[in-house]
């Protein structure tokens, strides 16, 4: 038996098959699926996620949740292979809010558009679920398809950019009143409105 298998079939199958799936870090950076008993790759988080899958990843001494670190590294290694998604100065803006006091809100106003926008690929697709048959889909019935969505997708992307717009507005509504209370007493200021 090689010395892999016998270090996973050691390794006690602890999660149940309820829950999330739990994922452990070991020292030599190698992951460790409790559900499968077996060693997995960054891949295979990679799989889990586009799957859906709930699952978390702990440090195998301390407990410690390492998800977001292994969700970070999957996306670094998906920006430095292929085509990023992030261009350089969206990734220097980002680093500019951590340590600013609208840090907390900028998270809170990305994960809430990225939710929306979601939502708006969700119904997209939903709705155009006959294209997806390669022998079916031709220019003429793409052309079609696209004449009767002006008004559903001018609805879904016009419900986007209001819901982006509220969550811009409440962004403001918040820094003004953190301005305020900073900044109170200040001539030329207006007064903070609690």
């Amino acid at each position: 038996m090689p010395a892999q298998r016998r270090a996973a079939a050691a390794e006690p199958a602890e999660a149940p098959a309820t829950g999330p799936r739990v994922l452990k870090k070991y020292p030599n950076r190698r992951l460790y699926d409790t559900r499968s008993s077996s060693y997995i790759t960054l891949a295979d988080v990679k799989d889990m996620v586009l799957k859906l899958e709930d699952f978390e990843v702990r440090d195998a001494k301390s407990g410690e949740d390492l998800t977001r670190s292994i969700l970070l590294q999957i996306i670094l290694d998906e920006e430095s292979g292929g085509v990023p998604m992030f261009s350089s100065e969206m990734l220097a803006q980002m680093i500019r809010f951590y340590g600013h006091s609208m840090q907390g809100m900028m998270g809170a106003y990305l994960e809430k558009n990225l939710q929306t926008f979601v939502e708006l690929q969700k119904r997209f697709a939903a709705s155009g679920m006959g294209l997806t048959d390669a022998k079916a889909f031709t220019p003429e019935m793409w052309a079609q398809f696209m004449t009767g969505q002006g008004s559903a997708m001018q609805g879904l992307v016009g419900a986007y950019l209001e819901q982006s717009k509220n969550l811009f507005t409440q962004m403001q509504e918040q820094m003004a009143k953190q301005a305020g209370t900073l900044f109170q007493g200040i001539p030329g200021l207006p007064a903070s409105k609690r």
